[in-house]
Order: C-alpha cells, then sequence, then structure tokens
C-alpha cells in the first residue's frame, strides 16, 4: 500500500475548492488520464454518489467505481473505491482556510490487487497523483480567475 499527501496554497475560498472537489462529473475536462465519469446520485443522500472514472494510462484503460462523499462540515470530499484494479483505495480532498486563501491537502492511500501489476504500476500511478493536484490548481485559476 501507498500512502501519499500534497499540498498547495491557492488564492480561493476553501468553499470554491470544495466546490471544485465535489464536481466529480467535470472530472474528464480536467484531470489528466481521465476519459469518463458516470455519476449516479445516492437516493436520499445529496451529499453522496458513486462515481464510475474510466482512466487511461497509454495502452491500458480501466475502469473503477467510488463511493464519493461531500462533508461540508469538515470541508472534505472523499472517495473510496468499491471496486476494480484496487485492493484499496481511499483519497481525500481536505481545504483549510489560510490567510487569503486555502490549503488544498490532497491524501491518497492505494494498493492494485494484483502483486505483479502493482509492482510495476504503483509507481506510475503515484506519479500521477502530483499531476492531479496540479491539474486542480490550475482548473481552479480558470474557472475562479474573474470572481
Amino acid at each position: 500500500m501507498q500512502k501519499l499527501s500534497f499540498e498547495r496554497h491557492v488564492g480561493h475560498s476553501p468553499e470554491r475548492m470544495l466546490a471544485l472537489a465535489w464536481d466529480v462529473q467535470s472530472y474528464p475536462d480536467f484531470v489528466p488520464n481521465c476519459l469518463a465519469m458516470e455519476i449516479t446520485p445516492e437516493a436520499g443522500n445529496e451529499n453522496r454518489c458513486r462515481a464510475r472514472m474510466h482512466i487511461q494510462f497509454g495502452p491500458i484503460s480501466q475502469a473503477y467505481t467510488s463511493l464519493v462523499t461531500l462533508d461540508t462540515n469538515s470541508s472534505t470530499v472523499t472517495a473510496e473505491a468499491l471496486d476494480g484494479p484496487f485492493s484499496h483505495l481511499v483519497s481525500v480532498w481536505k481545504l483549510i482556510p489560510e490567510g487569503a486563501g486555502t490549503l488544498v491537502r490532497f491524501d491518497i492511500d492505494f494498493a492494485l490487487r494484483n502483486p505483479m501489476l502493482a509492482a510495476i504500476a504503483e509507481p506510475a500511478f503515484a506519479a500521477k497523483q502530483e499531476e492531479i493536484i496540479e491539474a486542480f490548481v490550475d482548473e481552479a485559476g480558470r474557472r475562479y480567475a474573474r470572481s
């Protein structure tokens, strides 16, 4: 299992950054290697959905479903994989007020099911996480630049 943590400061409010993290439908527009998302809202809970993410790394395509939960009290968006190539995957976006902006913290804890694939793919997957937080920072700049 790999546990990674990334932090960036952005000049946007925690509320805006939380809205961006929760906007899983738009991930294919800016998240590297994300080809498509299929979102199924959870009945009776507007702060939870199932999100099937289709990803591609080079010639390898894969899809997996996560339970995604928005917690406005703790300013977090948590995704926990329910199927797919991961034996374990939990990611958490935590938005912390900091000065005139937000400290964006992205934690991910994951392991691939197949041990042989894990030896090859986990380091590459880990390296991609740095690109993901940068993509969120860049998208926030595009979305919120005028306001």
